[in-house]
């Protein structure tokens, strides 16, 4: 790469964190959210992000079975208006404990997606920290002119040595 396209990639990147950064303070300064991070869950998801990241996981990955279920009890209910009312309470229950089975299923896979997530997170937020940190300093190293010259390999010294007696 050569310094104009590092230099065009890094305004690039600052034009994307503005946006980024703008986005955030709208959703900071939207009244509802203030509301609630002022409210205690608020604060105490604020203080412990993996179980934040954890409960908002479950919640986008269960919504699709809560809403199978819905449509399953407004199904059996018309049903239970036609006149079955008994079938109607087994097949509920039995519906439930299905819901309950996936909705623990979906929780433990919500954990372990989140600590995935976390763990990435965290790994590539130190590559990206040790990258800029080794490229700052071979940068200063070109300005400085104090890159390492390569020395010539042992053989050839002694080569040379043996030409010079």
């Amino acid at each position: 790469m050569t310094v104009d396209e590092d230099y065009n990639m890094s305004k690039e990147m600052q034009e994307l964190q503005k946006q980024w950064h703008s986005m955030v303070q709208s959703i900071h300064s939207n009244s509802n959210v203030v509301a609630f991070m002022n409210s205690r869950v608020g604060q105490y998801l604020d203080d412990h992000p993996f179980i934040a990241l954890s409960l908002l996981m479950f919640i986008a990955v269960s919504a699709i079975p809560v809403a199978f279920f819905l449509i399953f009890v407004v199904t059996t209910a018309i049903m239970a208006c036609i006149g079955v009312i008994v079938m109607e309470g087994v097949v509920i229950a039995i519906g439930g404990i299905a819901l309950l089975c996936v909705l623990c299923g979906l929780g433990a896979l919500s954990l372990g997606v989140s600590g995935v997530l976390s763990v990435c997170y965290i790994v590539l937020s130190t590559l990206v920290n040790y990258w800029c940190a080794s490229r700052g300093q071979i940068r200063k190293k070109e300005v400085n002119g104090s890159l390492p010259r390569k020395s010539p390999p042992v053989s050839d010294l002694s080569a040379n040595n043996g030409k010079n007696e």
